[in-house]
């Protein structure tokens, strides 16, 4: 008997129109169009390479294989993020953003952009901008809710190395938490009123806390015992703490406090001792940082005030450098784009702990020139006037452009190097990304705002939070962008990849592909007075009494 062969395959068809389906429709036959691409770095809008000629369909990821070949960089490939910027006519009518995303293809993303602002004739500037080598997992869901603070939990700061959490409440009381555990640690007990503001130390052998007490107190960690006396001297509440950098100082750092009361004093802490206070301002100092440039590297100090003006100081002796003008209205944020650097000092993505202080030194010193090799320690203030301003007040020694010969040239004023207009009310905070090139602002008008941080150019507005943002924070791979509001929500978005994608009111993860939001966290029953982000993991807190831990 003869074997019976199986009936041939039926032929998929196309929408059942009896079109084999490999076959596409005659309008869909046609090829993708070739496009004149130019790559040009995102520092300085240099070419990377001789023009080239290619199918508008190439993938992101091929983009940035052909980018590493062409820059001669393929045996240590570098991730690079893409975006084509605007036209000026455009951007005067879209006023949400000023660049395109390349997050597929350029067919997909430019070609097809409802501005229609671009067609395969056009030779396309496509700006290349290098990415964090490392990448940080979103956070979507909430791991812990710790309770024990029995007021508002206003201030919460993760150790350089994310091992450690400290939190700060209006119960008097400040807090650590084992993350491991993801349990309580330690009380620490001592204040007589709000804890306003919790900063570590660069190696996170001390904790300070401020207070509305007007005291300044010194913790240790692994104890939760005070490390030494109170620290006594300011007649109002304190407003916010800096640490001396670990490169400038890794054995003994001292301690810059702020308060209301209108002065700055540095604090000596292994002596306990004030050695000097900054008496200019005349009102509230709002914050205060300390800074690892200057004009002999030695560290300067910024502050911010509601007198209108920012100053700068040598921190040796105390010296008034600079004092800027420029707001109309009091300076509540202040923001360098080194303060990534210096708050984690030696400690990178690799997680390796230094052996000796003197090793310490040198990784974070390597660490902080890496950072300011193409670009000088940069500022950015924010205002009640709904304004921020840009400021390169140390050039870097490529700089020819000395700040005591420009300021000369412009009758004795320093000029800011832009003016960030935008925001509708007051701005509440403002942050560099760790790698200084995105800066975040938040304001009362319920928006974030994304600048580039070493212009100060507008670059996209994120909305979607439905009451006031207080507070932002990014992720170590500068990625990720954390936003907290009134509206009880956070939310996270993925930076300039990502970060031209997301937006809300409560901790919110927001796509920067489409300036929408990405995923909201949502848990908290009130409003979210602060965040900060470390590894993978968000740390939240706010009216609710609730310390909240998100990871991925």
């Amino acid at each position: 008997m003869a074997t019976l062969l199986p009936p041939p395959k039926r032929q998929k068809v196309y929408h059942g129109h009896g079109i084999p389906e490999s076959e596409k429709p005659p309008s869909e036959q046609s090829s993708s169009p070739y496009i004149v691409v130019q790559f040009v770095s995102e520092d300085d809008g240099s070419p990377l390479a001789p023009a080239v000629s290619l199918p508008a369909n190439v993938s992101r990821e091929d983009l940035q294989s052909l980018v590493n070949k062409l820059t001669s960089k393929e045996d240590e490939p570098v991730p690079f993020q893409f975006h084509v910027a605007l036209p000026a006519s455009v951007v005067a009518k879209a006023k949400e953003s000023t660049r395109i995303v390349i997050s597929k293809s350029i067919e997909a993303d430019v070609l097809s952009h409802p501005s229609h602002a671009f067609s395969p004739e056009d030779i396309l500037l496509v700006h290349c901008s290098p990415q964090s080598v490392f990448r940080v997992r979103p956070a979507t869901r909430c791991s812990s809710s710790l309770s024990g603070h029995s007021s508002p939990i206003l201030c919460a700061s993760f150790s350089p190395t994310g091992n450690l959490l400290a939190t700060g409440s209006g119960d008097t009381n400040a807090r650590l938490w084992d993350l491991f555990t993801e349990t309580p640690s330690h009380t620490l007990s001592g204040h007589q009123g709000w804890v306003l503001c919790v900063e570590w130390e660069a190696l996170e052998r001390k904790l300070a806390t401020g207070g509305y007490d007007s005291h300044v107190r010194i913790w240790d960690p692994k104890t939760g015992m005070p490390d030494g006396n109170v620290l006594k001297g300011h007649s109002k509440w304190i407003t916010s703490l800096a640490w001396e950098p670990i490169h400038i100082n890794p054995t003994s750092p001292r301690l810059a406090s702020s308060s209301k009361d209108g002065t700055v004093k540095v604090w000596a802490i292994s002596t306990r001792r004030l050695e000097y206070t900054l008496g200019g301002h005349t009102a509230s100092v709002n914050v205060v940082r300390w800074g690892g440039g200057g004009l002999n590297g030695k560290g300067v100090l910024y502050t911010a005030s509601s007198d209108r003006t920012v100053r700068i100081w040598d921190s040796n002796g105390g010296k008034l450098l600079h004092t800027l003008k420029d707001h109309a209205h009091w300076v509540t944020t202040l923001s360098l784009n080194t303060d990534f650097v210096l708050r984690t000092g030696p400690f990178d993505h690799t997680g390796k702990r230094p052996a000796s202080d003197q090793e310490a030194q040198s990784r974070a010193l390597a660490r902080y020139n890496a950072l300011i090799s193409s670009t000088s320690e940069l500022m950015i203030t924010g205002s009640d006037d709904h304004t921020l301003f840009l400021w390169s007040l140390f050039p870097s020694r490529s700089d020819s452009n000395n700040p005591s010969e420009v300021a000369a040239s412009n009758g004795g004023k320093l000029k800011p190097l832009a003016r960030l207009t935008g925001h509708q009310r007051q701005v509440a905070h403002v942050v560099f990304s760790p790698d200084g090139r995105w800066v975040a602002s938040a304001a009362w008008d319920n928006s974030v705002r994304l600048w580039d941080g070493r212009t100060g150019k507008f670059v996209a507005t994120l909305r979607g939070h439905v009451g006031a943002v207080y507070r932002l924070t990014w992720s170590a791979d500068s990625r990720l962008l954390v936003s907290a509001s009134k509206d009880t929500t956070l939310k996270v978005c993925p930076s300039l990849e990502d970060a031209l994608q997301r937006a809300n009111v409560s901790p919110q993860i927001w796509d920067l592909k489409t300036y929408k939001i990405k995923t909201d966290l949502l848990g908290h029953t009130d409003e979210v007075y602060c965040v900060d982000f470390v590894a993978d993991k968000i740390v939240s807190g706010g009216r609710d009494r609730m310390v909240k831990i998100w990871k991925n």
